[in-house]
This record gives structure tokens, sequence and C-alpha cells, in this order.
């Protein structure tokens, strides 16, 4: 039998066919995530569907929260509220059929801080403070609270600025003797002027002159992950503006409620405050003192 070897272009056409084979039979490339912590302020990352083209829409407590793709695997990624309890809970996954997937949060403890603030009103704000502090409230949690379309999330973070650590997340505050609200952030200790660089990329959602948070940049990356920066010495962007991550949003200053020159960083995920640390990579958390 006479055998035909194949010529140069049907070589070129066998190879561009098994190319196209191989790249349909490839599955998605996996994805940065953070550092799966499911405790109150943590996050759960949770399997909820495999396979498909299209990501299944998941809540948690009626809030939608966000899906990316892994693999063949669909995971979600929930933030968990650091009021939220210890526990038994559950997805709602809409998808053909509806299914209710279970995950489990773990207790976590967190510290007290003590802190004494000069400026009294900080601590007991008089009504004409307190009518701007609702009015500056409602504009902040409609940033946490909004919802941006968007297949491909970024998860790994830069950190903002460098400093010290002054103060972890999660903290149970006294302000003059007077309990409030837990730490829903980090705070870095970098020295007044020091430049606010975008950990990730983002549209800028809202600024601001707040009371208690001062001059405040809030950054929405998508399917709603925000970040917020607070006590800025000067804003460098404004709402609206599209910003890469490394870029400068403004720098490190005193303004609202502090004790000193800082950023507070937040991370918001499906209007939770979570611990920044678990979007870090390993360099930035030794950057940051862990």
């Amino acid at each position: 039998m006479k055998h035909v070897l194949p010529s140069p272009g049907q070589l070129l056409g066998l190879g561009l066919g098994l190319g196209l084979l191989l790249l349909a039979a490839a599955p998605a490339a996996a994805v940065d995530l953070p550092r799966p912590e499911a405790v109150p302020g943590g996050v759960a990352v949770v399997t909820v569907a495999r396979g498909g083209e299209v990501a299944p829409r998941v809540r948690f407590r009626q809030r939608r929260v966000m899906v990316v793709r892994d693999g063949e695997r669909w995971l979600a990624v929930v933030g968990l509220p650091l009021n939220l309890k210890p526990g038994d809970y559950h997805l709602d996954v809409s998808r053909n059929p509806p299914r209710r997937i279970p995950f489990q949060v773990r207790p976590k403890h967190y510290e007290t801080q003590h802190l004494t603030i000069k400026n009294k009103r900080k601590v007991n704000p008089l009504q004409r403070d307190l009518d701007r502090i609702v009015r500056e409230r409602e504009e902040m949690n409609a940033a946490f609270a909004a919802w941006r379309n968007q297949a491909e999330v970024p998860l790994r973070f830069i950190l903002p600025t460098t400093g010290p650590l002054s103060s972890p997340f999660g903290l149970r505050r006294v302000f003059n003797g007077q309990p409030r609200k837990p730490h829903s952030g980090l705070d870095i200790a970098a020295p007044e002027g020091a430049a606010i660089k975008a950990p990730a990329d983002g549209v800028v959602t809202a600024v601001g002159d707040y009371f208690f948070n001062g001059n405040t940049v809030l950054i929405d990356h998508g399917q709603g992950l925000v970040t917020l920066y607070c006590h800025m010495s000067r804003t460098d962007v404004a709402q609206g503006q599209r910003v890469k991550q490394g870029e400068v949003i403004g720098a490190v200053g005193a303004t609202g409620r502090v004790t000193g020159p800082h950023l507070h960083w937040s991370v918001s995920l499906n209007n939770a405050r979570v611990n920044p640390k678990l979007f870090l990579g390993s360099e930035a958390l030794a950057d940051l003192g862990r």
C-alpha cells in the first residue's frame, strides 16, 4: 500500500483543527481567590455549580453574592458580616432546578480596643451633626449596596499605602469609655501626605468629606465588591472615574474622627465589611507585618 504524506497546507490545517479542539476542551483558567475564612467578618468560598456557560445567580440572606468561574466550577464568594452568629447557613442558587447549598460559619474572637478622642463631638455628636451623619450614611450605604455586573472581578489586591498596621480588623472599640461598633477595616499608620493607591481596578462611586470618616473615597470593583478609604488629607479622583490598580487616588491624612494620621481601609463584599487581609498576597501581608 502506498502511503501519501500530507502536504504542508494539510499539516497546518490539521494543526489548527487540533489546536481548536484542545482549546474547546480546555477548562477555564483558575482565578485568584480571597483566602477563605468562614467566620464573622470573613469570606466563604462555596462551590454552587459545575459546568455551563452562564453563571448561576446566588443569594445569601436575600442579598446577591459574587459568583466566579474556577475551571469547571462556579464558586460563590460570600462576605460574612461581623455581627453574624456562628452556625449553619445556606445559599439560594437560581438554576434549573433551584437549590439550597449549606455551609457553616465558625466562631472567631476579636480583641477590644479603648481609644480616647479629644474632640467630644466625634463621640457624642450634636443634633446638627447627627442630621449630617444620616445623610452621609445614606450616600455610603448606596455605594456599598450597589451591584455592577462584571464577569471578571479583581480578587487579589495590593496594599493601598505603606506603613505598620495600627489597628487590625474586627476590634471591639470603646471611645472615651463608650462601646461603639466593631472596627470594620484596617488602620495603616502611614505618614500624612503618603500616597494612597487603588488596590485593584474599579470605578469611583463616591467622594466626600464625611463627619466621622473625613475625606473619603469609595471604589466599586464589580459584583458587590467595594473598597473604602478614609481620613485622607486630599482626594485625587472624581465620582464615575475609572481607576487602575496602583493609580494614586489621594493622600493619607488625619481628617474626621482620628487620633493621628493614618489610612482606614475597608473592604465590603455583598454589603458586609470583611477582613481586607483575605484579599492580600503573601508579599503584601509581609509588608503589613501580618
